[in-house]
């Protein structure tokens, strides 16, 4: 990462139904990227866990400058991902993680020292 790049908030804890990001107050769902994060609103795009995350969800990680995205899919992965965000990703160059969300969460942490990485951090199911 060089010097001009904003480095990823890293996650702090994360418990049922709550995620404390590094710098931000507690969120029920988190949309992280470079230099920033916020709550990861469903009702904004009108996401359900089926069909699941789609292409608007992600849009804003990768305008913030997000090259690589992990995407959460709950603790016992019931979030689900809509094809189309895959291939949008894909299409963008943009290396791509689907993991349920402690194994989300562990991965995110370890690309925040090096990558300019987003993610979509879903706290329950």
């Amino acid at each position: 990462m060089n010097e001009k790049t904003l480095r990823s908030p890293r996650i702090m804890h994360r418990a049922w139904g709550e995620i404390q990001v590094e710098g931000f107050p507690p969120f029920r769902d988190a949309k992280l990227w470079p230099g920033g994060a916020r709550a990861w609103n469903w009702d904004e795009t009108g996401t359900r866990h089926s069909p699941g995350i789609q292409p608007a969800d992600v849009e804003e990680l990768l305008e913030h400058g997000a090259r690589v995205v992990v995407l959460s899919t709950g603790v016992y992965g019931r979030l689900r991902v809509r094809p189309e965000t895959l291939r949008m990703l894909e299409e963008k160059g943009v290396r791509t993680h689907v993991l349920r969300t402690p194994e989300a969460e562990r991965l995110y942490n370890e690309l925040c020292a090096s990558e300019a990485v987003g993610a979509l951090i879903h706290t329950t199911c």
